[in-house]
């Protein structure tokens, strides 16, 4: 089951969004756009950086001591990049800085025996999965659109496009913490939108 997955990601919704915040996203949305395609390009790097990192340390330490050891390092990095992500896509309005652990709730619980072969594969496995969250980026943007519409009139948005720009980040975090040889299982094919359990142990 989805709620079994070992990397978790959970988000309290804030009481109020403030409308000058939407302003500053649309800000670092500009900005990114001029650096070079905006989320497409972070994801992209994301995409690319993470599997390597995993087999260069794998390759130093061993699968081991890669998850020991550099497991918690790239747990923090991805939590780092989720807590950017949520901030963009308005399920909070605290912009990441130094503990994004206060802004959102991601966990890992580390598993498997990843070898620089099976690091390096996961740019090919992820795929299918990338491509659906791709196809939801697509509904989030407009869910993003509209949510952005109803923060300038009432400083709020609705319930249920809040718990599904949440999935969406949720099936990344889950994608991000598999793309980085941090867990063995393969993501889950689920939207899972409500509030989420600590991860199986």
């Amino acid at each position: 089951m989805a709620a079994d997955y070992p990397a978790s990601f959970d988000i309290d919704r804030p009481d109020k969004f403030e409308r000058p915040q939407l302003a500053l996203r649309i800000v670092v949305l500009i900005v990114l756009s001029l650096l070079g395609g905006a989320f497409g390009w972070i994801l992209g790097l994301v995409y690319l950086a993470f599997p390597a990192l995993a087999a260069i340390f794998i390759s130093q330490k061993g699968p081991e001591k890669f998850l020991e050891e550099d497991g918690p390092r790239m747990t923090g990095w991805l939590r780092w990049v989720l807590a950017l992500y949520s901030y963009i896509a308005i399920l909070t309005d605290r912009f990441p800085t130094e503990k994004p652990e206060e802004i959102i709730r991601f966990e890992v619980q580390t598993g498997g025996s990843p070898t620089v072969g099976s690091a390096l594969l996961r740019l090919i496995y992820s795929i299918p999965s990338a491509f659906v969250l791709a196809l939801l980026g697509i509904v989030a943007s407009i869910i993003w659109l509209i949510a952005a519409v109803m923060i300038l009139v009432q400083e709020n948005y609705a319930d249920g496009l809040f718990d599904f720009q949440r999935g969406v980040l949720r099936w990344e975090a889950r994608l991000l913490a598999y793309h980085s040889s941090l867990v063995e299982q393969y993501p889950p094919f689920a939207l899972d939108t409500g509030p989420e359990p600590s991860p199986a142990v």
